[in-house]
């Protein structure tokens, strides 16, 4: 699936969020949306899977205005994986992931073979099989976050929204999160705070700053040492380790006149 916004508008409060904010994600790419706090890359992800209805511009779905699809045709495309939060479900992890079927399911119609088949499939996935039967306020908030992340899958859509999925996690599951995510046979549109994460599972990023793309291209391209000190307002280096994979040293002491910092890369 590919996805595009054109011109995307967002006013919200009275402020205008987003100022005309194209992007495009091509077929199973895997496309970061990064920028400091506040410059609307949450915004720019709740437009797409319609959580904010943009007040200019469009979002298209395989050459389809967004507005062309029903919500539950729209979930059918595109699931979302969130921030993670502490969820106190009273529910079974397969319970929490069957959830995931609704967008294909009539009112009121019973889990079948297949529904229970897809579920267990997504588990797999993310390395939860075991935790089936387990409840899942009882787990960790990485394990809750796979499950989460299973319930999307469990929507058996071409496309995944990932919005900062990882902001709360230990290092270990936030990699753990994005190996899955990397992956995936799929289009997958993710707003990164973590400039390294960025780096090492992107295909391309848009970087988003007062409510407009200032930058975009592979990683390689877009985060340079001058981007950074711009956007980012702090000093860094830049460098590839002897693999090749690039990677951000930031320096302690070295911010610029703004307010962010190198822990600051926000929503």
């Amino acid at each position: 699936m590919e996805i595009r916004a054109e011109g995307v508008q967002a006013v919200l409060g009275g402020s205008q969020i987003l100022k005309g904010v194209d992007l495009l994600a091509g077929q199973k790419e895997l496309v970061g949306v990064i920028g400091p706090n506040g410059s609307g890359k949450s915004t720019l992800l709740k437009c797409i899977y319609r959580v904010l209805k943009p007040t200019g511009g469009a979002v298209y779905l395989d050459g389809k205005r967004l507005e062309g699809y029903s919500y539950k045709q729209s979930a059918r495309q595109a699931a979302v994986l969130a921030q993670h939060n502490y969820y106190n479900f009273d529910f079974s992890v397969q319970d929490v992931v069957m959830m995931g079927r609704a967008p294909h399911k009539r009112a009121l119609e019973r889990d079948n073979a297949r529904d229970y088949q897809i579920v267990a499939q997504a588990l797999e996935t993310v390395g939860m099989s075991a935790f089936a039967q387990r409840s899942f306020s009882t787990l960790s908030g990485g394990e809750q976050q796979r499950v989460i992340l299973a319930r999307a899958l469990a929507q058996d859509t071409p496309c995944l929204i990932l919005d900062e999925p990882t902001n709360h996690l230990d290092i270990k599951y936030q990699l753990q999160l994005m190996d899955i995510v990397k992956g995936l046979d799929r289009t997958v549109i993710a707003a990164i705070h973590d400039l390294n994460i960025a780096a090492m599972y992107c295909d391309r990023l848009y970087a988003v700053r007062n409510g407009t793309v200032v930058k975009a291209g592979t990683p390689g391209e877009v985060l340079t040492r001058e981007f950074i000190r711009e956007v980012y307002e702090v000093d860094a280096q830049v460098f590839h380790d002897p693999e090749g994979q690039l990677h951000i040293l930031y320096r302690p002491g070295a911010q610029g006149s703004g307010q962010s910092g190198p822990g600051e890369h926000g929503k």
